[in-house]
């Protein structure tokens, strides 16, 4: 019997939009401000991460996690997000991913359900300021999620919403953390990425312009 998709659960930076840039420029000032610098091959582990887990790797990278009381680690984490705060003002229409638009038109017009499973607390800002809220079904508040990726408490939490069973959902991420979460979900993972980095996705795209509707669907029935 063949296997029938139901729902798209995405992740959003590097998958909607890149704001994945402006979450590194705002952690390299904060690293700048604590003499931790670091660059963008590190940064690729703060992808899907969670904002307190992300500090956490920073102070950890300058041997410096012990420097801190857990509310002087709040008080850094917010100054990082007032200023990606900033940065993300300028978000439009026009930072949303080759291919994306076409990906949800088709995703809607086949009738299925669609959610976002982001580790960002700004994602309901990000998608408004992109224009494509209308596409989404459900969006996850971050704040209310317990565990960060790689637990699949975030892409439950999605399909639960959208009321589809796990095995019927798809998800769509650019972190191997994100990967992680999707597989462990039950879920049928669509990785955007190197297929190094991407190694245990189901299907794997160098980038969201290769991301076909017919394609992802045709993947999937393949799978058992």
């Amino acid at each position: 019997m063949t296997k029938q998709v139901q729902a798209f659960i995405f992740d959003l930076d590097g998958v909607i939009t890149d704001s994945a840039e402006h979450h590194y420029l705002a952690w390299k000032q904060l690293g700048q401000e604590l003499h931790i610098p670091f660059d963008r091959e590190f940064n690729e582990q703060l992808k899907g991460v969670s904002r307190m887990d992300s500090l956490e790797r920073i102070l950890a990278l300058g041997n410096r996690q012990h420097d801190f009381t857990a509310e002087e680690k709040e008080a850094l984490a917010t100054k990082k997000n007032e200023h990606y705060k900033e940065l993300i003002k300028g978000i439009t229409e026009a930072d949303i991913l080759p291919g994306i638009t076409d990906l949800l038109a088709d995703i809607r017009k086949h009738g299925l359900k669609v959610g976002l499973a982001s580790a960002s607390k700004n994602a309901f800002v990000v998608i408004d300021r992109l224009g494509v809220g209308e596409h989404f079904h459900y969006i996850v508040d971050a704040a209310k999620v317990a565990k960060g990726k790689p637990d699949p408490e975030i892409f439950l939490k999605a399909a639960d919403a959208l009321g589809v069973p796990y095995e019927n959902c798809i998800g769509v991420e650019d972190a191997e953390a994100g990967i992680e979460a999707i597989k462990a979900a039950g879920m049928f993972a669509v990785g955007v990425g190197t297929p190094e980095s991407m190694a245990k996705a189901d299907y794997v795209v160098s980038g969201t312009s290769e991301l076909r509707y017919d394609e992802i669907i045709a993947r999937f029935q393949q799978t058992k």
